[in-house]
């Protein structure tokens, strides 16, 4: 059987941030199913925005798409999705990205290696909001005996904001669910999945199902 798609609309960057309580409140009352809230540099704070429009609302999903996942401590951004993800159970969809070069340039973020920032990253947080403890000396996320003491049961989904092949790929062995880019036409899309389906194949743990959010 075939699941019917759910419809949400973005908050844009643009708007100032003391409005979105109120457009929350309308995107719920027109019985959309999903807000998502965005972190572009250097306007709104990602967390603070979910957390915002979740307080506002009562049933709609709330996502961040996304948040630079190489200007965040590992652990701390876990906590930060798993305190939501306990407050607003089932509500709140994490998203983690590479973040644009120029931006992370500017933050003094960028990382040798894009993927390997990214991929030990996602690792590190799903670890955790598994609710193991999590001991690991990699070359970007380096965590000493780390375990969380408000484990979200459900854990939020997590997904990858990514737009190249392995980056695709990447996103399909590993995370829950891959963000495209506003616009984006469906050949593109359909060139996301075949790529996102490839991860997959490659790693037979990895999650059950993959969602993909335009």
């Amino acid at each position: 059987m075939t699941t019917a798609p759910a419809i949400g609309v973005m908050f844009r960057r643009e708007q100032p941030p003391e409005r979105l309580a109120a457009y929350a409140r309308k995107v719920e009352a027109a019985a959309l199913d999903e807000l998502w809230v965005v972190e572009d540099c250097f306007y709104m704070g990602g967390i603070a925005q979910a957390a915002t429009a979740l307080a506002a609302t009562e049933r709609i999903t709330v996502g961040l798409g996304i948040a630079p996942a190489v200007a965040r401590n590992a652990a701390f951004m876990t906590m930060e999705i798993a305190s939501l993800g306990r407050m607003f159970p089932g509500r709140f969809h994490s998203g983690i990205g590479h973040g644009l070069a120029e931006w992370m340039d500017q933050v003094g973020a960028r990382p040798a290696s894009w993927l390997g920032a990214l991929e030990e990253t996602t690792s590190a947080i799903r670890t955790l909001l598994r609710g193991e403890r999590l001991t690991v000396d990699g070359r970007y996320v380096r965590l000493h005996d780390v375990e969380l003491e408000h484990v979200p049961d459900p854990a939020p989904q997590l997904s990858l904001g990514v737009r190249s092949a392995k980056s695709m790929a990447l996103s399909g062995r590993c995370a829950d669910g891959t963000v495209l880019a506003e616009a984006s036409a469906p050949g593109y899309i359909r060139w996301a999945r075949e790529r996102i389906e490839e991860g997959r194949r490659s790693s037979p743990e990895g999650p059950p199902e993959h969602r993909v959010t335009v």
